[in-house]
């Protein structure tokens, strides 16, 4: 493994439950891959755009000529495209709001899925061009999703793998952070994922 690609989406900082579990997670893969390159982007931090009408013309465009005027709309949304396709793994860590993601991880979605670089179309229905590489996703939520009443509310796990999948990411492994809210069990949420951590394969 050569690089790994970190996406971090909580605001919280050092009170975030998927960071602390993130930050975990990293010592363990610099134990595993000590020459890896690690790339973290913090989009707490870093307010990625959303989608205007010109970035979206610069990374969706096929005239050449339209595309080379607006080169500068699309840098970024290369930059990110690239250290995307420049890794073997892809860490996604976020806490779900109101059911789904955070507008802040779909601003980063909607840069980096695009058509040409990570996917295409063909006679045969859509081609993912992100493939052969891992995800692992870390995922905090203040109620219990993964089973019982509250499952079919969770717009955060079923998303984010189907995405992906749609960019040719399809080995994903989960990691759930759950019940931060839930007095008797937010104490063993952290330390309950800190332990899969250590039981992923990696």
């Amino acid at each position: 493994m050569k690089q790994i690609l970190m996406i971090e989406v909580s605001p919280r900082g050092t009170d975030s439950a998927s960071r602390s579990v993130t930050h975990t997670l990293a010592a363990r893969l610099r134990d595993l891959h000590p020459s890896v390159k690690l790339i973290c982007r913090d989009l707490a931090i870093e307010h990625l755009p959303h989608l205007d009408e010109a970035t979206l013309r610069a990374i969706s465009t096929k005239n050449v000529d339209e595309a080379e005027n607006l080169k500068q709309k699309a840098q970024q949304s290369d930059q990110l495209t690239d250290e995307l396709l420049g890794s073997d793994l892809l860490v996604i860590a976020t806490p779900m709001w109101n059911f789904g993601i955070p507008s802040a991880l779909k601003a980063w979605i909607d840069l980096v899925v695009r058509p040409g670089r990570t996917f295409q179309y063909t006679d045969g229905g859509v081609l993912g061009l992100a493939q052969d590489k891992k995800a692992i996703l870390v995922l905090a939520s203040g109620g219990i999703f993964t089973e019982g009443a509250w499952r079919p509310w969770d717009f955060v796990e079923p998303y984010l793998r189907q995405i992906l999948g749609f960019i040719g990411i399809v080995d994903v492994q989960t990691i759930r952070i759950e019940g931060m809210n839930i007095p008797t069990l937010a104490p063993n949420a952290v330390p309950n994922a800190n332990k899969a951590v250590g039981e992923l394969a990696l």
